[in-house]
């Protein structure tokens, strides 16, 4: 029986198909750290997270495996949750405010294979990199230069 049923498995990666393809000009404003408001659409996030799905599978990254995030919410946390959820890898994001040994536990425990990060805790990864032994990359949230 079809009836009102769907027909195809309910997945992150169908809910942005279908705000992609229904609402694709909606804006998004996400507050910044200094306070400025970034705008984008529905398109654009899905765009950027078809790009951050396939540099990760360029990477090796596989269904299953966990990519870390260091960061705070605002449009690049929402193109990475359905840009690698939508890949079939598990995002890890893991809890800024808590203490350096803690983070640290906590991706070798993951075995986060990536790390991405806003620029505001350089200096905190800097500090983990060395002891953080699953992650064999981290890459910083920014705009190009």
């Amino acid at each position: 029986m079809l009836g009102l049923m769907q027909d195809h498995p309910l997945l992150i990666s169908s809910v942005l198909e279908h705000a992609v393809c229904s609402h694709p000009q909606v804006e998004i404003a996400s507050r910044l750290q200094d306070g400025s408001v970034h705008h984008c659409t529905y398109a654009d996030i899905g765009r950027r997270a078809r790009q951050l799905a396939n540099a990760l599978t360029s990477l090796g990254v596989q269904p299953g495996e966990r990519v870390g995030t260091l960061a705070w919410n605002g449009y690049r946390h929402m193109e990475m949750f359905y840009g690698v959820s939508g890949m079939g890898a598990v995002l890890h994001t893991i809890n800024p405010r808590l203490f350096a040994e803690q983070i640290e536990f906590i991706a070798n425990h993951a075995e986060d294979q990536y790390l991405f990060f806003d620029l505001s805790f350089a200096a905190l990864i800097e500090q983990l990199a060395p002891r953080l032994t699953t992650v064999k990359a981290f890459v910083a949230l920014a705009e190009r230069s």
